[in-house]
């Protein structure tokens, strides 16, 4: 007990620096890297949802993406996905709100929703296509 008292910033260090090793994994958030969202549209036929206002998708988007602002998930979306077992992928710019909508159409029933980890930015950074509106 001694020894933690006396070397209290040698363990806040070692502590910190185990948070920062840690951190890129849990801000991940479980969220699919451009390479697997890609495999997932091509084998198993996933359904890209643009959750951007219409003045971003417009901008650019994923191609073949449909664009649903992230206010209609729970209106739209299963109007536009009616096979509850198909592969939903949200996207927007930079995360966050495809993050929100994947987790809102997991309450609607949507076993395969998922998020664009990093969003349209990822994408490009990827060097994969774009298109706009």
């Amino acid at each position: 007990m001694n020894f933690l008292l006396e070397n209290w910033m040698l363990l806040t260090m070692a502590l910190a620096s185990g948070f920062g090793l840690l951190l890129p994994v849990l801000k991940k958030g479980g969220g699919l890297d451009p390479q697997a969202m890609v495999q997932l549209m091509n084998r198993e036929k996933a359904v890209v949802i643009d959750v951007c206002e219409p003045d971003e998708f417009a901008r650019g988007h994923v191609i073949g993406a449909k664009n649903l602002p992230l206010a209609q998930i729970d209106e739209k979306l299963p109007q536009w996905v009616k096979n509850k077992s198909t592969p939903v992928i949200m996207v927007c710019q930079v995360g966050a709100r495809s993050s929100r909508a994947a987790a809102a159409a997991r309450k609607l029933g949507y076993e395969n929703a998922h998020s664009l980890s990093g969003g349209l930015r990822a994408w490009v950074a990827a060097g994969m296509p774009t298109e706009k509106a």
